[in-house]
């Protein structure tokens, strides 16, 4: 089944509410106009249940089919926060909050559920529940954990879970999706390099913590090149470096440097935490200052089940002809929560020749809208079929 007419009906009205989120835009769990807009908006569509507050500011809609002789229960999830970037678009409907937009077009995936979420309180042909689950908090703030520890699944009896992202430089409409892992871990540091700081006319008298740093960032390298296997995946970023004095004369007391992990298997995730403390540590002492790391390990690898992947190629491909299969991806992804919970898959739709996602001209497509509503009413009513 092609992109289904009602929502080639709809795509205007959906756009409409797709460029009026991209106008305000809010950050993490602060999405307190989106999430009442949301909410407004599955009432109106006659939804059987809407509950506000769920991981703080997230939003739950349950639409019940004509029939639900068969217990079953599937849930479809978008998110809803934008990111602190400074728009640069030029478009009309640029957003109107400094400092902040959708950048990486939640915007769009919150307008496509909803406009599925009418589509299936209109037509309800489906034997169970669907549960519609709109996030706060994806770009870090781990949304997706507080709905679950909220009781997300057990509350509304969710047996499998669906995300969906946008892609840029996959032709609009177009759909992939890989089984298995799929994003990566995305873990974050900081190391605080302490030496003794001093005129810099005098640096025998210090112990030069900048020096040090940079010993320290160079060696961490090391970890993907001559640590880690090979054939593993793993990368390690330090993406920032600050000392503590901005004189031209003056050897600073400390260095803070902080970055990111990436990786896709816990043995990876477990050799970059040791060896980063390690090098840190042991360089640090040779050079007679000291490092403190802090490793905070944040989002898990977000992994496909295999079953579910089937279910929603099945239903791309019904939608746009195929459904190609995806790369590994290295950025991370809180569904992955989700996904530790429930069996579920999370597949890509298509942005089309855009900027890249987090880039201060990227905006979503509207051209996708239509094939990404389809795809969330094509899984519900192949997953939950009508007797």
């Amino acid at each position: 089944m092609p992109v289904k007419n009602r929502f080639a009906e709809m795509h205007d009205e959906i756009t409409a509410w797709r460029r009026d989120l991209h106008q305000h835009p809010e950050i993490l769990f602060d999405t307190h106009r989106t999430s009442a807009f949301v909410a407004e908006k599955l009432r109106e569509f006659g939804c059987d249940e809407v509950v506000e507050g769920i991981g703080r500011t997230g939003v739950v809609g349950v639409i019940q089919g004509r029939s639900t002789a068969s217990g079953r229960t599937v849930g479809l999830r978008a998110d809803m926060d934008a990111l602190p970037i400074h728009e640069a678009t030029g478009l009309d409907y640029a957003s109107k909050t400094d400092g902040a937009m959708h950048a990486c077009g939640h915007d769009g995936h919150t307008a496509m559920l909803l406009g599925a979420a009418q589509y299936l309180a209109e037509t309800r042909n489906f034997d169970g529940t669907c549960v519609v689950i709109f996030q706060p908090a994806e770009e870090g703030g781990g949304g997706g954990r507080e709905m679950c520890e909220d009781g997300l699944m057990a509350r509304w009896g969710i047996e499998e879970v669906y995300g969906m992202h946008n892609w840029p430089g996959m032709p609009v409409g177009s759909f992939a999706i890989r089984p298995g892992a799929f994003f990566a871990a995305t873990d974050v540091f900081e190391i605080v390099v302490e030496g003794r700081g001093g005129h810099a006319a005098k640096p025998h008298e210090t112990i030069d913590p900048t020096v040090t740093a940079a010993q320290i960032v160079t060696a961490t390298q090391s970890i993907a090149a001559r640590n880690a296997d090979p054939v593993g995946q793993i990368v390690v970023s330090i993406t920032s470096f600050e000392t503590s004095s901005k004189a031209f004369n003056v050897i600073p007391q400390r260095v803070t440097m902080k970055g990111t992990v990436r990786t896709l298997a816990p043995e990876m995730r477990d050799l970059a935490e040791t060896r980063l403390t390690e090098i840190a540590d042991h360089t640090a002492r040779a050079f007679g200052a000291t490092a403190a790391v802090e490793y905070h390990r944040n989002y898990p690898v977000m992994v496909n089940s295999e079953r579910e992947t089937g279910y929603a190629a099945e239903a791309g491909r019904a939608v746009s002809g195929e459904c190609a299969d995806a790369e590994l991806v290295m950025g991370g992804e809180d569904f992955a929560f989700m996904l530790e919970e429930r069996p579920g898959a999370y597949i890509l739709v298509g942005n089309g020749d855009s900027a890249a996602v987090h880039h201060p001209e990227y905006n979503f497509n509207d051209d996708a809208i239509p094939a990404g509503c389809s795809f969330w009413a094509e899984i519900v009513e192949r997953r939950l079929p009508a007797a």
